[in-house]
C-alpha cells in the first residue's frame, strides 16, 4: 500500500498521466457502472409510467419465469453450442496462422498474407451478414460451385445442419488475421537465441516450434481462452440476430437473440433483465473457474 505522501508524490511526477485517465474513467462510470443501477428491474415488475422507483417487487419470479419458459433449454443449449465451436475452431486458427506466418520467410509475400488477412475485420458486420446472406441463397456463389459439382442448388441458411458451419466460417474468415496479431507480437518477443542454440543442437523447425515456439506462446494462449470462456455465453447477437431467421430458430436462438426479441420486441423490460443477469452471472462463473484451472495447470491467469 502507498502512504499518503509517497501517493502526493507520485501523482506531482506523472500528474499528466493522472490527467490522461480521467476521461477514460469517466466513460466507465457513465456507461459500464452507472447503468448497472437498471439490474434492479429483474427483480420488478417494471413498468416505465411508473419508473424504477414505483415499480413493484417480485423478487426471483422473473428468473423462475425463465427457467420454466419453453425456449430456456433451446437457447441455453444454442448458447452453449455455437460457444463450444467457436471455441475450438474460431480460437484456434489466429494461433495456427501466426505460427505459419512465423516460418514464412520471403517478406513480400509474409506482408501480403497478413494484409489480406487483416482486412476482412474492418468491414462492417451488417455488410458480411449482407455477403453471407447473397452466397448463401439458391443463385448465389457457393451454390453455384456445389451446381458445377453436380449438386442441387437450395437457400443454405434455411437448413438447420448449415447455420452452424456457415457461422463458424464466416467468423473466421472476418477476424483470424486480425487475432493472430497478439500472437505475431508474442512471437516477435521470443529471445533468438534459444533457436541459434536449438539449430546448433541439430533441431529442425518443427522441434524448434514444438519445443520454443509454442511454449513461448502458452502464457497469451491461456490469458486469452481464459477471456474468452469468461464470456462464453456472450455469442454475438448482432451477427445472428443478422442470419437467423424462423427457419432456423431450434439451432440458432440464443440467450442474447431471446433476450432482445423479449426486451424490445414484446417490451418485457424486467424478463428480459434477468435473462441478461443470469447470463452474466454464469460468465462470471466461467471466468473465475477458467482462471483457477489455468493457475493450477502453472500457467498464469488473470488475477
Amino acid at each position: 500500500m502507498l502512504s499518503k505522501g509517497k501517493l502526493k508524490k507520485d501523482f506531482h511526477k506523472n500528474k499528466y498521466k493522472y490527467i490522461m485517465v480521467i476521461p477514460v474513467l469517466i466513460y466507465l462510470f457513465l456507461f459500464c457502472y452507472k447503468p448497472m443501477y437498471g439490474v434492479i428491474i429483474a427483480f420488478q415488475r417494471y413498468r416505465p409510467t411508473l419508473g424504477i422507483a414505483r415499480s413493484p417487487w417480485v423478487g426471483l419470479d422473473n428468473f423462475v419465469r425463465f427457467f420454466k419458459d419453453v425456449n430456456f433449454w433451446r437457447v441455453v443449449r444454442n448458447t452453449f453450442t455455437i460457444s463450444f465451436l467457436s471455441i475450438l475452431f474460431t480460437f484456434p486458427a489466429p494461433i495456427l496462422l501466426a505460427l505459419l506466418l512465423n516460418e514464412v520467410r520471403v517478406s513480400w509475400f509474409k506482408r501480403l498474407v497478413q494484409t489480406v488477412t487483416y482486412l476482412p475485420h474492418f468491414i462492417a458486420m451488417v455488410v458480411v451478414c449482407g455477403l453471407v446472406n447473397r452466397f448463401c441463397q439458391s443463385d448465389g456463389l457457393i451454390n453455384d460451385l456445389i451446381a458445377f459439382f453436380g449438386g442441387e442448388r437450395s437457400n443454405l441458411l434455411i437448413k438447420t445442419n448449415m447455420f452452424y458451419p456457415i457461422y463458424i466460417l464466416s467468423d473466421i474468415w472476418k477476424e483470424v488475421g486480425w487475432n493472430s496479431i497478439i500472437y505475431l507480437a508474442t512471437l516477435a518477443s521470443i529471445d533468438q537465441e534459444q533457436y541459434e542454440a536449438a539449430r546448433i543442437d541439430g533441431a529442425g523447425r518443427i522441434q524448434q516450434m514444438w519445443y520454443i515456439t509454442l511454449p513461448g506462446l502458452l502464457p497469451t494462449i491461456s490469458m486469452l481462452l481464459i477471456l474468452r470462456l469468461g464470456n462464453i455465453l456472450g455469442v454475438g447477437q448482432e451477427k445472428i440476430l443478422l442470419l437467423y431467421n424462423e427457419m432456423t430458430y431450434e439451432v440458432a436462438d440464443v440467450i442474447s437473440t431471446f433476450v432482445y426479441r423479449k426486451g424490445l420486441s414484446d417490451a418485457d423490460y424486467s424478463y428480459s433483465t434477468a435473462i441478461g443477469l443470469f447470463d452474466s452471472i454464469i460468465n462470471i462463473v466461467f471466468l473465475v473457474g477458467a482462471n483457477k484451472i489455468s493457475k493450477k495447470l502453472g500457467q498464469s491467469g488473470l488475477f
